[in-house]
């Protein structure tokens, strides 16, 4: 088994795959790539029974064959190979990685240990990949970190008709994003909703390697073993065991009704948060007094060691209302919007605070505000509690 590739091509094949190695392999071979040869092709593979890497890349190759090699071994040969092409060959239980004169020996893993991979799901359809990765990226920052409580740690993929919902949850915070999708095969836009709750980390991880491939096709098989979401795209393919069970509904929570409504410059309110959340305690809020003067008023800090600053803001609803936010679940939420403006539905201290991009599409609308539609859904919500602790 012998073949020949470009240095960035061999690079980026295995640093996509080892995204899949665990970080802790409970058996060695779990923490092995499988390096796969043929007509022209490399295919490297990662995988932790979790989730599974696969990529196929061009090569010059010399013979059929396999090997299993140490992955984090490999992933840092490849980042001080020298540029030009490289060339690899499996000698007896050897494996060596040669470029610009410089050569590499590593021993190879059992390959008859290593566990089957599991197979790309069905397509279900297809989603613009750039448009995808940024909503993964809006959605995941309010998945739970805490693995006692696994569901709360996903994003829920809700495919209906020609839209995708994602949203995820920590209890704290819940996040809403839409986008266009497109069904393929034998789904329908007439077939009804399909849900799927898939690991926030694996799925952020994966968009983001996939976000320049043009489109992403999205697979899911919700019998095998607890259920399978497939992600593939420009060769590259990436399997991840879905989570059971679904997230509370957010239908409710986002009912807005009476609340006040606030619009800022989204660019202008993060600055500033930042700013004064300077001096903020560790659990001390970053607190917000919006005031029918077309002005918000923030403030950090207790004591002489304060911090605020006002900025231009239009209040409708009411005639002042005040708000206190957690500064890290805030920012959070503030960096995931992209529009210039922002828009805030209010219900006060201790209460929920609905964000959505002011204008537009991404206009959420809400029984409070004056003289404002809900006709259309707001494509990215975050929805957030109000502290019931002021500065």
């Amino acid at each position: 088994m012998e073949f020949r590739i470009e240095r960035s091509a061999f690079a980026d094949a295995v640093g996509w795959a080892a995204r899949a190695l665990p970080s802790r392999a409970p058996v060695p071979v779990l923490g092995g790539l499988l390096l796969a040869v043929g007509a022209g092709r490399l295919t490297v593979s990662g995988f932790d029974f979790e989730a599974a890497a696969r990529i196929e890349v061009d090569a010059e190759t010399a013979g059929a064959g396999q090997v299993l090699v140490p992955g984090r071994r490999l992933l840092d040969i490849c980042r001080v190979l020298p540029d030009g092409p490289v060339s690899c060959a499996l000698e007896g239980t050897r494996f060596t990685v040669e470029a610009g004169g410089t050569e590499f020996g590593m021993s190879t893993l059992p390959r008859e240990e290593y566990p089957a991979l599991p197979s790309q799901p069905s397509a279900y359809g297809s989603v613009d990949a750039a448009a995808f990765a940024a909503a993964v990226g809006q959605v995941a920052v309010a998945a739970g970190r805490d693995e006692t409580l696994p569901v709360l740690t996903g994003v829920q993929l809700r495919l209906d008709g020609d839209s995708m919902t994602l949203s995820a949850s920590d209890r704290y915070r819940y996040a809403v994003r839409r986008v266009g999708w497109k069904p393929e095969g034998d789904v329908t836009a007439s077939d009804g909703a399909v849900e799927a709750l898939v690991p926030a980390r694996r799925l952020l991880d994966a968009a983001r390697s996939l976000a320049r491939c043009g489109d992403v096709r999205i697979g899911l098989d919700r019998a095998a073993g607890g259920g399978l979401a497939g992600f593939e795209g420009g060769g590259m393919r990436a399997v991840v065991r879905l989570l059971e069970g679904r997230l509370p509904k957010y239908g409710s929570l986002f009912d807005m009704a009476g609340a006040a409504v606030a619009e800022v410059e989204c660019g202008a309110l993060t600055d500033a948060v930042r700013r004064v959340a300077v001096v903020a305690e560790a659990s001390g809020p970053v607190r917000m007094d919006f005031s029918g003067d077309g002005s918000v008023l923030l403030r950090a800090g207790y004591g002489d060691d304060v911090a605020t600053q006002r900025l231009p803001a239009v209040l409708s609803g009411a005639p002042e209302v005040t708000v206190a936010f957690n500064p890290a679940y805030l920012l959070d939420a503030l960096n995931s919007f992209e529009a210039p403006r922002l828009r805030m539905e209010l219900l006060g201290t201790g209460q929920r605070a609905l964000l959505s991009s002011a204008g537009g599409e991404e206009q959420g609308g809400g029984p409070g505000a004056e003289g404002v539609a809900r006709e259309v859904p707001a494509a990215h919500r975050h929805l957030l509690m109000s502290v019931k602790q002021l500065v």
